[in-house]
């Protein structure tokens, strides 16, 4: 085991990786070539392994260290680490806004070529846009209706509020001129799914608040904030994968350095994060309840699956075929 090191692990794709982990209270360190976490127990400290090779996401809250030889080897190992305050929100310190990335100078350069081909024309850009807001549409429609658990909650996509919403979405989302178009047709749809969860939640008072509020009796919003960030992970790490900077967005716009991030979490924030936020805020569920409930939907609904292809798409949009053949792409 002294002579183990993560370039003897088998290589697991970041689309098909099972794991994200929130620690707290704890020290993570290398030892005999595994990367663990210490906690104090009563009578002796106890070891846990982290499975680096199938983990795209680390986050380190409250009561945390980490050692430079755990940073090392989670670093080869392809592991996005941020640190974050309790319950994962918010983010404290990272770098490209959101994590600390693996560093390597040889990270694949053919999505980025494929993606700012386009990103300097604007009405290639808006199409770009546009491709994103019909996506995360699909993607609500495939879980929702697949989905047992969310329609015995009463989360029904052919309930007649939610295909009127959509009517209004797919009409103002074709005639938009610019981001800020859709922009505001994205927030009046949101703001739509949020009254229709709360209304099938029983959270009538339900009040959206982005900063977590200790006084508020509605779990949420704490909820949502938390999913949000899981989400922001995912969506992180395919970026880095692919070889694409988080400053190069669509839709959030071009002055913030890690807007990409955002609009690729939003594929899938409505279909999985927003409903599941209301049913255990319902069900009075803890902070780590909530927590397995959503990474096991990101695993069973292939979250990471469908960014990675939506953002690929996209990258390579103005590819032929035969382009797309000869870079094995």
């Amino acid at each position: 085991m002294d002579d183990f090191s993560p370039s003897d692990l088998k290589t697991i794709l970041h689309s098909k990786r099972a794991n994200m982990y929130y620690l707290e209270y704890c020290r993570v360190m290398q030892k005999d070539g595994r990367v663990l976490y210490l906690t104090e127990a009563k009578n002796e400290n106890q070891y846990f392994n982290i499975p680096i090779a199938n983990t795209t996401v680390l986050l380190l809250g409250n009561g945390t260290s980490i050692t430079q030889a755990a940073m090392r080897m989670l670093a080869q190992a392809g592991v996005l680490v941020g640190f974050a305050g309790g319950g994962g929100t918010p983010l404290h310190m990272a770098c490209e806004v959101e994590w600390f990335t693996p560093q390597s100078e040889y990270r694949p350069t053919e999505y980025l070529h494929g993606w700012l081909q386009f990103w300097f024309d604007d009405e290639k850009r808006l199409k770009a846009a546009k491709t994103f807001q019909q996506a995360r549409i699909t993607y609500l429609q495939k879980v929702w209706q697949k989905d047992r658990d969310l329609k015995s909650e009463g989360f029904d996509f052919n309930s007649e509020k939610i295909q009127g919403a959509l009517t209004t979405f797919h009409a103002r989302t074709d005639a938009a001129k610019k981001q800020s178009d859709l922009l505001l047709t994205e927030a009046q749809l949101t703001k739509v799914l949020y009254k229709y969860a709360a209304n099938n939640t029983n959270a009538a008072e339900f009040k959206r608040q982005h900063q977590p509020d200790k006084n508020s009796i509605n779990k949420a919003n704490d909820f949502l904030n938390h999913g949000n960030y899981l989400a922001y992970g995912l969506a992180a790490s395919c970026l880095w994968v692919l070889g694409i900077p988080h400053g190069f967005a669509v839709m959030h716009g071009k002055t913030r350095r890690g807007a990409l991030v955002f609009d690729v979490a939003d594929l899938i924030k409505d279909a999985l994060v927003l409903p599941w936020a209301f049913i255990c805020a319902k069900e009075n569920a803890t902070e780590q309840e909530f927590r397995q409930q959503v990474l096991q939907t990101f695993t069973d609904h292939k979250a990471l699956d469908f960014m990675f292809d939506t953002v690929k798409e996209i990258a390579l949009q103005d590819y032929s075929t035969q382009d797309i053949e000869a870079k094995n792409l």
